[in-house]
This record gives structure tokens, sequence and C-alpha cells, in this order.
């Protein structure tokens, strides 16, 4: 869950039943300074934690770490996909919504014959894609490893290695890719990775 959601949840829980962070303290065995890096989102709680709050606050566990309603459906309209034009004339759509705290993207790639989108870097560990042909030949490079894939063809690959996109047929290929990048953990956020 994302750290400032929960903070925030814990804060509108606690500042409904009137509660001091004192008071929910001493109702959740959990010590101020603890609660307040809780709010604030300065540390991630374990679920003991979590647990001993939700106690505190009177409501369960699931209560306490879901998500609020409006931001359980999200939608991004046609007109709002973000469409990029690359060098060689290739074209990369995002296809899903933008979900702060979750890593996951959805792209369709358009690659025109003979065209190489070129090496992308190695993510961090545990960071993954899947691809799926829809028309045209794609070779997917992972590391040392150059693969043929066709339409209708699918593949997963750990994506914490130097992987790339190209098109050696004569007729165009689009190809859809979803990946979970994992980001390490930095002070400042990171920009998004561009996807081919």
């Amino acid at each position: 869950m994302d750290l400032g959601v929960l903070g925030e949840h814990v804060q509108a829980l606690r500042a409904e039943r009137g509660l001091t962070l004192q008071e929910l303290a001493d109702r959740s065995s959990v010590s101020v300074s603890m609660l307040s890096s809780v709010e604030r989102a300065a540390k991630a709680p374990t679920i003991t934690v979590l647990s001993r709050i939700a106690d505190g606050l009177g409501v369960p566990l699931t209560r306490l770490v879901a998500e609020p309603a409006q931001d359980r459906v999200i939608i991004r309209r046609a007109a709002e996909q973000e469409v990029s034009d690359h060098p060689g004339g290739w074209r990369r759509t995002i296809l899903s919504p933008v979900v702060p705290g979750v890593n996951v993207e959805l792209l369709r790639t358009e690659l025109p014959p003979r065209c190489d989108a070129g090496s992308f870097p190695a993510y961090a560990p545990g960071s993954h894609e899947y691809v799926v042909v829809q028309q045209g030949t794609l070779a997917l490079t992972v590391e040392d490893q150059r693969l043929t894939l066709t339409a209708g063809d699918s593949a997963y690959f750990a994506a914490d290695v130097v992987h790339g996109f190209a098109n050696p047929g004569e007729q165009p290929c689009v190809y859809y890719l979803t990946a979970l990048i994992m980001r390490p953990r930095a002070a400042k956020p990171a920009s998004p990775p561009t996807r081919p």
C-alpha cells in the first residue's frame, strides 16, 4: 500500500474518533513516535503494528489498509492515452491508467519494417516484463539471448538485465508489453522509465 495514503487514512480515522496521538498510543500499545512516523509516511509499519493500530482505532485491519473507494477504479480514456513517436518511426502508447504506488504499465508498441527500437537498461531486481505479439515479427533480446516471436506468441522475462526490441521483418510489428518495474529505494522519487 502507498505509505502516504496509509498515513492519511490513519490520521483521518484518529481525527474521526477525536483521539490525540498519545490516546491512540495508549489504546494500541504503539509508541507515539511510531504512530507519528506512520501518519507522516516516514516509516513502513509491520503487520503487527498495523494490527495494533487497527485495534486501537476500533476497526478491522482490512479497513485500515483498504484503499479509499474512489481510488479502487481508475479509468484512462482513449483520448488520454500517452502516445510518443521515436526516431526510426516506432510508436509507443501507454494504455494503462497511472496509479500512484503501482509500478505496472501496459503498453502497445508499433515497429515499422526493419526497425530497431534499441536496447533498454536493466531495471532493479524483481522487475518483470510480459510481451505478446499481435502482428508481425519481433526480435526480443534478453541479455545475450535473441528470441524471435511472431503473431500470437508471448514471452516473459526478468527485466533486471539489458533487453531490446526490433522488427527484422518486412511487415509492421505490433506488440503489447506489461511491465512491473521495481525501483531502487532513493531519497527522491525517480522518474518513471521510458518503455518501448
